[in-house]
């Protein structure tokens, strides 16, 4: 898909109710320090699009990028932050359910992982949660500049044994950095809205 147009269309807190959008949304979802905003900025090729920060857990509201008016790029909350309290935690949780169940358009859900470090507990969970949903959730290994090239397969296999992924489920190593993975992605992503638009 070229890029033609890019806009952070909605921007919904914990109270908020949810867009009815009619077309169809791709949501990420990961840890707060997993780079997600960069892995967005890297994507959708701008530079700050999605706010990166030093501080993990600036992202705590969801949010709907409208891109190329074909599709909406969903960001949802990073989870699993120490610093927020628990009560805090538990309505972003509530805020990422609501929208899993609710949305009446969301075609795809990626979960991103730090290829460095195996699967937290809090990952493990979200990808649970994503696929009692009725979601098979798509793995974007983040930071996969930051090993070498080598050990790729050794720390995918590790994921994969983490989540006790199903045969078949897809794993993509993806580097903001060097752009890697960014082709491949862009492939699953037109796949799904394409597939949509021909329903």
């Amino acid at each position: 898909m070229k890029l033609r147009s890019v806009e952070l269309e909605t921007v919904i807190g914990i109270t908020s109710k949810l867009p009815e959008n009619t077309l169809p949304e791709v949501a990420f979802a990961g840890k707060s320090n997993v780079g997600k905003s960069s892995m967005i900025n890297a994507l959708l090729n701008r530079k700050s699009l999605a706010r990166t920060s030093s501080q993990p857990g600036k992202t705590q509201t969801i949010n709907f990028y409208n891109v190329n008016q074909v599709f909406y790029l969903v960001d949802l909350p990073g989870y699993g932050y120490a610093k927020v309290s628990e009560e805090v935690k538990a309505k972003w949780g509530k805020m990422i359910e609501n929208y899993l169940k609710k949305s009446q358009v969301l075609r795809q859900v990626f979960l991103l992982i730090d290829i460095r470090h195996e699967p937290s507990a809090n990952d493990r969970n979200m990808y649970e949660w994503i696929e009692y949903q009725g979601y098979e959730p798509i793995i974007i290994a983040t930071k996969a500049d930051k090993i070498s090239r080598g050990a790729v397969a050794k720390h995918v296999k590790m994921i994969r044994e983490g989540l006790k992924m199903k045969k078949g489920g897809v794993i993509i190593p993806f580097s903001s950095e060097t752009k890697q993975g960014v082709e491949e992605l862009w492939e699953i992503i037109d796949g799904t809205v394409l597939l949509t638009e021909e329903e």
